[in-house]
This record gives C-alpha cells, sequence and structure tokens, in this order.
C-alpha cells in the first residue's frame, strides 16, 4: 500500500516550482499534487481524470481550494465501496481533521457545500434514516403522470415564448428555466417562479460574492411556504413534509425544502442541456434519435453516462483509519465521490464509444443510503422536456461553431454557458391547464417518451365508444399518448360489441343441463 498524503495541514509544504516553471498553470500543486480547481480541472477535466489514473491508479490525492488536500475516488467499484459503508465512509463533515485543526477557514471558498446542516445530507445512522425517510415517503407521493402533465405544459410554454424568433439561447431560455418551473409547482409554490428564483438557484452554488444573498432569498421564499403550510395544508410535497410521523421542525422541513429544489434544479438543468448538446453537436447521436434507433429516456440515460450532471461530490469523510484502493486513508480525511471518472473507469468502459442502452449502472445519481431521492423526477422532467421541445422545433441547429461553446465550472460539475441554436420561427400553440399533480400517487406505470423523430401519422385523440342501448355507460380505454388501449376499459366498461363470455356461457349451458333443458 502506499502511503498517504506527505502534504498535510499546517506541514511544510514540498518543493513548489519557481515562477515561470511550467509546471505553473498545469495544476501542479504543493507536493507535486494536482490540484481539484483551477484552470485545468475546469478546461478539461477528463484529462485530469486521465492523468490522475495513471498516476495514481483508483483513488487519488488532490489538492482543494487553499491546497487543503483530499481523496478523488476515481473508480467505480470503489466509488460504490465508499458510498455504500458509512460506518467506514461518513457524511457528517465535522469529522473533517482539516477542520478540527484549522486548516480550513470557515470562509473557504467550499464552505457552502461542506458547512454542517441539520439535514439529512450531512447525517448516518438513526438520524439519517428519520430525516431522509420523510422525503423519501413524501417524493413517493408525488404523482408521475401529473408531473409529465406540468412538464409537457411548461415546454410548450417556455417555446411559446420564442419559437416566433428563429434563435434561441436552450440553457437560459429553456434548460434554467424547465426544471424551476416544475420544481416550484411540486413543491407547492408555483408563484414563487420568476428570474430572481432562477438567478438565485444557479448562483447560490457556485461561491460568488452574492451566493450568500441568494442563499438567504429562496431560503425566505422556502420558510414562507412552511408557515403557510403549517395553517393551510394542500396536497403538494411541502405538506407532505410538514405532516410526515417523523416530526420536523419548521427548520427542518425549510432545510430539506431547500435541499431538494437546488439539487434536484442544478441537476436537472444542467442534464436537460447536456443532452441538447450532444443532440446539436453529435451527427451519430441525433442520427440514432432520429431514425427511431434510441429514444428520448434512452438518450437522456446515455448522457448520464457521458456528461453527468454533476461531476464530483464532496464528500466523505473517514470514520477511522481504513483502506481504499491500495491507499491508506486516515480518520478525519476528506473524500470526494467522482461520478464523471466513475463513469469512465476502463474496468467498467473500456470502450467509451459503446452504447450504454438500458444500462443504469452509472454513479449519476450517486449511490448507498444518500443516493438521489429524486431521481425519477428529473428523469422526467428531461425526457418530457426534451421530447417537447423537439417535437415542436424539430429542425433545430448550432448556431456557433461548436468549439465557440464555454462552460463554467467547480470541483462538482460543469456548466454549459450558452446553446445557441437556429429554426425556422412557427407561430405559439395553446396550452392547457393539466390537472393537478397534488395528489397521492398510485402504483407507478412504466413508461415512455417517443423520439421526437419518429415522423408517424398524428396520433388519434381520445375516443369514447358509442354508447349501448343500457343504462350503464361504457367508455374506450386510452393509453398515456392518449390513443386507444388494446383490451377491456380500465374504468371497468364493456367495449359495445363484446360477445357473453366464456364464464357466462359455461354456466348458462351447465344451468340448462341441471333443469333438464
Amino acid at each position: 500500500m502506499t502511503t498517504p498524503f506527505h502534504y498535510e495541514p499546517g506541514a511544510a509544504p514540498g518543493p513548489v516550482p519557481p515562477p515561470g516553471c511550467p509546471a505553473h498553470g498545469l495544476g501542479v500543486g504543493p507536493g507535486g499534487l494536482r490540484r481539484f480547481y483551477g484552470p485545468e480541472a475546469e478546461r478539461d477535466p477528463h484529462g485530469l481524470y486521465d492523468k490522475l489514473r495513471a498516476e495514481h491508479g483508483t483513488v487519488a490525492p488532490v489538492l482543494l481550494h487553499g491546497d487543503v488536500p483530499a481523496w478523488l475516488v476515481l473508480g467505480h467499484s470503489e466509488n460504490l465501496h465508499m458510498t455504500r459503508t458509512p460506518s467506514q465512509f461518513s457524511r457528517d463533515s465535522r469529522r473533517w481533521r482539516a477542520l478540527q485543526d484549522g486548516s480550513v477557514a470557515p470562509d473557504h471558498p467550499l464552505a457552502p457545500i461542506f458547512t454542517w446542516q441539520p439535514i439529512c445530507a450531512f447525517a448516518d445512522g438513526a438520524t439519517h434514516e428519520r430525516l431522509r425517510g420523510a422525503v423519501t415517503d413524501s417524493m413517493g407521493r408525488i404523482d408521475t403522470r401529473g408531473v409529465r402533465r406540468h412538464v409537457n405544459r411548461y415546454s410548450n410554454r417556455l417555446v411559446n415564448d420564442f419559437c416566433q424568433q428563429g434563435r434561441v439561447d436552450l440553457v437560459s431560455q429553456f434548460a434554467e428555466r424547465l426544471p424551476m418551473m416544475v420544481m416550484c409547482a411540486i413543491l407547492g409554490m408555483p408563484e414563487e417562479y420568476n428570474d430572481r428564483m432562477v438567478q438565485a438557484a444557479r448562483d447560490m452554488t457556485r461561491g460568488t460574492a452574492t451566493a450568500v444573498a441568494s442563499n438567504a432569498y429562496v431560503l425566505d421564499a422556502l420558510t414562507r411556504l412552511v408557515q403557510r403550510r403549517r395553517r393551510e395544508p394542500a396536497e403538494d410535497f411541502a405538506t407532505w413534509l410538514v405532516e410526515h410521523p417523523a416530526g420536523l421542525n419548521d427548520q427542518e422541513v425549510s432545510e430539506h425544502l431547500r435541499l431538494v429544489l437546488i439539487a434536484s434544479y442544478e441537476a436537472t438543468a444542467n442534464l436537460i442541456a447536456n443532452v441538447l448538446r450532444m443532440v446539436l453537436t453529435d451527427p451519430r447521436f441525433r442520427a440514432r434519435l432520429s431514425g427511431g434507433h434510441m429514444t428520448v429516456p434512452e438518450a437522456v440515460e446515455q448522457t448520464l453516462w457521458d456528461e453527468p450532471p454533476f461531476t464530483a461530490v464532496f464528500g466523505r469523510w473517514a470514520v477511522g483509519d481504513t483502506e481504499l484502493g491500495g491507499k491508506q486513508i486516515k480518520a478525519g480525511d476528506a473524500l470526494i465521490v467522482g461520478i464523471a471518472p466513475a463513469n469512465t473507469d476502463p474496468v467498467v468502459r473500456p470502450d467509451l464509444g459503446d452504447d450504454m442502452a438500458g444500462n443504469r449502472a452509472h454513479l449519476a445519481f450517486s449511490g448507498g443510503p444518500h443516493e438521489c431521492p429524486g431521481q425519477d423526477i428529473g428523469r422526467a422532467i428531461a425526457d418530457v422536456g426534451v421530447d417537447a421541445l423537439l417535437m415542436r422545433l424539430p429542425d433545430l441547429e448550432l448556431a456557433v461553431e461548436e468549439s465557440e461553446l464555454s462552460w463554467v465550472g467547480n470541483i462538482m460539475g460543469r456548466h454549459l454557458v450558452e446553446l445557441p441554436a437556429d429554426f425556422a420561427s412557427r407561430p405559439p400553440q395553446d396550452d392547457k391547464e393539466p390537472p393537478s399533480m397534488g395528489r397521492p400517487n398510485t402504483p407507478r406505470q412504466d413508461w415512455e417518451v417517443q423520439s421526437t423523430v419518429r415522423h408517424t401519422a398524428p396520433t388519434p385523440g381520445r375516443v369514447t365508444a358509442t354508447a349501448p342501448l343500457s343504462a350503464t355507460p361504457t367508455a374506450t380505454a386510452v393509453d398515456e399518448s392518449g390513443s386507444p388501449a388494446a383490451g377491456p376499459s380500465a374504468v371497468g366498461g364493456i367495449p359495445q360489441q363484446r360477445g357473453e363470455s366464456a364464464p357466462a356461457r359455461l354456466w348458462r349451458a351447465v344451468s340448462r343441463w341441471w333443469s333438464g333443458n
């Protein structure tokens, strides 16, 4: 086994490249360790992963902001072990030795990410089970069909805003807006959706000078929502958290609403932008989609492998001295869940060009007890949103050279700045008021969104069977796309031309025999 960091907080740093040395700007820090921040990490994260893997294997020492050491876990199986073993790798950031010895100050750039809070994301054991159980149970009550109706409606509303212009920035005008519209409705505060909420949600996780004010804006809106739901319960996520048997207090409810809102929003906005970028820049990807060889949900899943919305999650903290990937991990060491490098681990994907259709072994939503509880909602927003957009604008084309696209990044991910696209202008469409999604969910049904470019005949509308000459009304069952479904009606109606059933005919024959007829 190799030795742990030879550069520890408070220790004398190793040799530092002199001014003008080529090592400057290449991410090489004290002790020769690579920095997991700065130009190299932001410009070419995948290149950095490859270098770290070649130099250290599946677990690599890196430096965080301020050259504070941490471990980046690159291997797929190593990440699974770490996320699934909270007895060895805790989510409680108070265990971090760098915090205890003062090497990491309260105003550290990553403080908004690692500062301990009384929420399930920083808890283990019974406390985690209590808080996470309330979130998971409330998530389970969301009507997924209602979510899809909202996503479709809001997608069309957003497209209506720019469909006559012939040019759109798919990041700022679609990908960043749709998830916030949907999440505000799910939480129970659709009236809070506005440009300021969108900007605050993006700003509060980026370590900017205005991040604190943005966080306060979001939390204030959520606090008002909790107070309102204590007085006026409704069929929404906030009410379900407030009324959950776990007995969360107002602060716990507000903090968990913020966790759900920001995590779901950030991940889904990035996912939508990444899927659309793949559609506009990868000819093979688009050809498979347009040729009907890949559905939109399959395209989303492939993107979760290739361009996960979060590239890394900080962090885990070693409960005691242990070993991972051949490295000696000391008690209190910080570790980073390497989502993107795990997804490209050569052990799992020897050929990155392979089609990963039907394979959900990626770590886009992390793993273990802290795996994202809202991943199905995120998938639904991305699946239906991308499908609705491409159905309305199938002629979207990238309006700039691919080399002109740019990203902003941090240790958690890269965010596409703009995705300008051209299309033929067209008139807006009416959007219809969808049924409420604030009601307990029925057992989840498998569902799939058709690829936008399957140019089949128009889907028939909802059809009602002609009523038979009987006082009992009947109806034709309709599937989720609005087409008549095969088989008996789901609402118990009998199709008009269906004959007497076999059991009824048998019973009639037995009755005649018994009576001697």
